[in-house]
């Protein structure tokens, strides 16, 4: 049965981050009135897709939710379907980067509800990132709702319990308001899409990837950005990504900018690591590594099934020789083992994942209900009441 409050468990919420419980009261958040058309009742797996044969493309859907911050308060938003928003010449995000996003899913689970996993991390971790580029955050109760009604209007597109599928939400805010000198926005827009999406894995089975360290490139100052989830972060790993690629490397892995010695993150994903002794290892640097809900949650499974887990800087030409398993891991793919780590010359070879392959079985099967949430991950979306609604569009109907 899916939880139906927000907690995290084990999991500790460091201080003044944002949470929600069963207790917490919902304003009313309603959209605004119709311009033109309508989104039909609809069920699990309406829209008819190849769900068992699905990828990570873009797939138009019945529509997105928005909310803006103006005037010291928050709209009380609307739900549009056309994918394109007007946007001011001088808005902040196109000349000073005010921009933040996220990422997590919603799944059919087995006794047949509509469940998020792990909302409230991503809305922790988007209001870590607001503090630290001075953006307005959504509110807890804006977030809640903007996820139910959004779900709730595309039903037809989560994919149905067996499939592999998930509706992926990306939830994003940046700062929408003219802006000409450097400074923080007068305006802030908040938005929540959703795509659905198939297995990372279309054949089932863990596909292991060769990876180079990318000691030409930073990802991150000691002091910066680096545990933002903000655009200019995956902007600036583009090259790297290339520079990998045009070597035949599909994923590169950097190393601290201070001294180029202490494991830091992959391309997207966080690093973990099975030592030959047992331990799930995984890098500590706060303002440096962006922290992996997803990372997050394996440690608290792997504390649960026995694993040791050690959160702490990793020398990487010191320790390398005792990593057993490696594996990248984030929302998208949840674990994506490692075959090889190269550097310069030298290529480190890891073990087939065994214990990474019990962990990730662990996530999939407790984020679908085949297994028991004992942390409160799931949240069950209330879609019952998902019948005719109004929303917004430039658009008459057809």
């Amino acid at each position: 049965m899916a939880m139906s409050r927000w907690s995290l468990g084990g999991l500790r919420a460091r201080p003044g981050s944002a949470r929600l419980s069963s207790s917490a009261k919902m304003p009313l958040i309603r959209p605004s009135p119709m311009l033109w058309g309508s989104v039909a009742a609809q069920e699990v797996g309406g829209a008819g897709l190849d769900w068992a044969n699905m990828s990570w493309d873009y797939i138009p859907t019945n529509g997105h939710v928005r909310h803006v911050w103006k005037d010291g308060k928050w709209d009380q938003g609307g739900f549009f379907r056309d994918p394109y928003m007007t946007v001011h010449i001088l808005a902040n995000v196109f000349h000073y980067g005010q921009a933040i996003f996220e990422g997590f899913k919603v799944f059919h689970t087995a006794d047949g509800e509509v469940c998020s996993f792990i909302d409230h991390l991503s809305l922790e971790r988007m209001t870590r990132g607001c503090r630290r580029l001075h953006i307005t955050p959504p509110t807890p109760e804006i977030w809640l709702s903007a996820v139910d009604e959004l779900v709730c209007k595309n039903v037809d597109f989560v994919p149905p319990y067996g499939t592999g599928g998930a509706l992926y939400l990306r939830p994003f805010i940046f700062g929408s308001g003219p802006k000409l000198g450097l400074g923080p926005s007068k305006e802030y827009t908040f938005g929540i899409l959703c795509n659905p999406v198939g297995n990372y894995y279309q054949t089932g089975q863990l596909q292991s990837l060769d990876a180079m360290i990318s000691d030409e490139f930073d990802r991150a100052a000691p002091k910066g950005a680096g545990d933002v989830k903000c655009a200019g972060n995956y902007a600036a790993d583009l090259d790297s990504m290339f520079a990998a690629k045009q070597r035949g490397f599909p994923i590169s892995l950097y190393l601290d900018s201070k001294e180029g010695r202490y494991i830091e993150e992959f391309n997207t994903s966080n690093f973990v690591a099975i030592t030959k002794d047992g331990t799930y290892l995984t890098p500590h640097a706060p303002r440096s590594i962006l922290r992996s809900n997803t990372n997050r949650v394996l440690m608290q499974l792997a504390s649960d099934m026995g694993i040791k887990v050690e959160e702490r800087a990793i020398d990487f030409d010191k320790e390398v020789d005792s990593f057993a398993e490696v594996g990248a891991v984030g929302t998208a793919v949840v674990m994506t083992p490692i075959r090889s780590v190269t550097r310069g010359e030298r290529k480190h070879t890891f073990d087939e994942p065994n214990v990474l392959r019990k962990l990730y079985d662990k996530v999939k099967a407790v984020q679908i209900g085949d297994d028991e949430d004992l942390h409160g991950w799931r949240r069950s979306v209330p879609v019952g009441n998902a019948q005719t609604v109004t929303t917004k569009s430039i658009y008459p109907p057809l």
